[in-house]
């Protein structure tokens, strides 16, 4: 099998790009060497590759940011995903593509599932949802909403340091510092190991299961506070963290209250993804190494 993978400099194109390495040949294309909005340029690049599988990580993150740059946001996270569906399509290519818990406006007591309606509150959410459609006209893909994502590794920096970009890994670099961290207990989320992200996305693929909608996402939900204790606890830096509530922060874009999601419907297609907290065992376990 061989594989596509757009936006490979980032976390989760990091960890897609050496799993489907493990078994095929991947050609791994960062921003700079594709920019996915360009549609003749995605064009060129599946006819020239004629990849099996096209893996769709790049993404317009900035979720505050989109706020005031709605263009670049809907241009990268939603038409540029129609390019991408229009390569597999002639390409004969099964498309992956990753959205987002932001779709949803956050207000429930339990986990959406992949019926649940969406309900985006800002532009980014509108931007990732918008991308769902267009890379739902594939004939063959998979959209896979992950949220929360953590411990995809590090990406290089010029000077020869490293740096870490999810909330997860940003809690525990402060907490390995001993600077103070505070975690929101009233966002509820399912956090998303980007190893066991990788895995299940593999999963699909190579299964052939059927094409759709799932939700890519470890198991259980917890609050940001409950999360970051597990960390703490585990690292011995309980007295680092203190709580907080959305109410006290200021932000431009609306963030949904309760966005757990439920991974059940992928975990019957055969993707492994254990519980959460077991994920933070194993990336803690893998930090220190």
């Amino acid at each position: 099998m061989k594989a596509l993978v757009t936006g490979a400099a980032g976390q989760l194109g990091i960890a897609i790009s050496r799993r489907f390495g493990r078994d095929g040949k991947v050609v791994a294309l960062t921003r700079a060497q594709l920019d996915i909005a360009d549609h003749a340029a995605v064009l060129e690049v599946t006819r020239a590759t004629r990849p099996d599988v096209i893996v769709n990580c790049a993404a317009y993150n900035d979720v505050d940011g989109a706020e005031t740059d709605p263009v670049t946001a809907m241009m990268v996270n939603g038409f540029a995903v129609r390019s991408l569906a229009t390569a597999s399509r002639e390409a004969r290519a099964t498309l992956v593509h990753y959205s987002t818990d932001f779709v949803f406006d956050g207000e429930t007591d339990r986990p959406y599932d992949e019926s649940s309606v969406p309900a985006p509150r800002s532009v980014y959410a509108t931007s990732k949802l918008l991308g769902e459609w267009f890379a739902a006209e594939a004939p063959r893909h998979y959209v896979l909403r992950v949220e929360s994502l953590f411990g995809g590794g590090a990406e290089p920096l010029g000077s020869g340091g490293r740096r870490r970009g999810s909330t997860l890994d940003k809690m525990v670099d402060a907490m390995l510092d001993g600077r103070p961290v505070r975690g929101f207990t009233d966002r509820t989320v399912s956090p998303s190991y980007v190893p066991d992200v990788a895995t299940a996305t593999h999963t699909l693929v190579a299964a052939q299961a059927p094409v759709g909608l799932y939700h890519c996402v470890n198991g259980g939900l917890a609050t940001w506070f409950e999360v970051a204790r597990e960390a703490a606890t585990r690292l011995g830096c309980e007295s680092l963290l203190s709580p907080i509530t959305l109410d006290e922060v200021e932000t431009p874009a609306v963030r949904p209250r309760f966005c757990a999601l439920s991974n059940a419907k992928i975990v019957a297609a055969g993707a492994h993804l254990p519980a959460w907290e077991d994920a933070v065992t194993r990336y803690l376990t893998a930090r220190s190494r």
